[in-house]
């Protein structure tokens, strides 16, 4: 079966009255969870990116809390489960200073884990990974605000 193009959707979607759009955005928010999150986030969070920032801070912030240390691979499942978590938030901002803010606050978090990061390679590696994820979002930045994340990058960098 093949799909239709996004523009040929555009189309489609202009032909319909507001009623029908709107029926079809609730069809969309009860077949997923992700849809929701993201209309959520463009309706409500949007407006105030600093906000949305310090909400998705604390949730880093209490899943790092209750991180499960008992054994290196649940530690990693549990990092993973995070990133996966931050990945996804700044999907839908779509702001690579958001990005470059939530992996920084990530990499920090991680650092407070520094027996983990000195001992277990494969939690290394994916601190390194954020590292130069960090690295490529920062080439997308105006210079200015480059230099502000700098000195921050260069912390972060000390670790490794």
């Amino acid at each position: 079966m093949k799909i239709a193009s996004i523009s040929e959707i555009k189309k489609e979607l202009k032909q319909l009255d507001s009623e029908e759009q709107l029926d079809l955005i609730f069809q969309l928010m009860k077949f997923s969870k992700e849809n929701k999150e993201l209309l959520n986030y463009i309706l409500f969070e949007s407006i105030d990116e600093e906000n949305y920032l310090q909400k998705i801070k604390h949730v880093i912030e209490l899943e790092f809390d209750a991180l499960d240390n008992r054994s290196w691979k649940t530690m990693k499942k549990s990092i993973q489960r995070i990133l996966k978590l931050l990945k996804k938030q700044v999907k839908f901002s779509k702001n690579t200073e958001t990005e470059i803010e939530l992996l920084l606050y990530f990499c920090e978090k991680m650092r407070e884990l520094k027996f983990a990061l000195n001992r277990n390679p494969v939690i290394l590696n994916i601190y390194i990974r954020q590292i130069n994820a960090i690295d490529k979002a920062l080439l997308k930045i105006h210079e200015d605000l480059r230099y502000d994340y700098q000195e921050e990058l260069e912390r972060a960098r000390e670790i490794v």
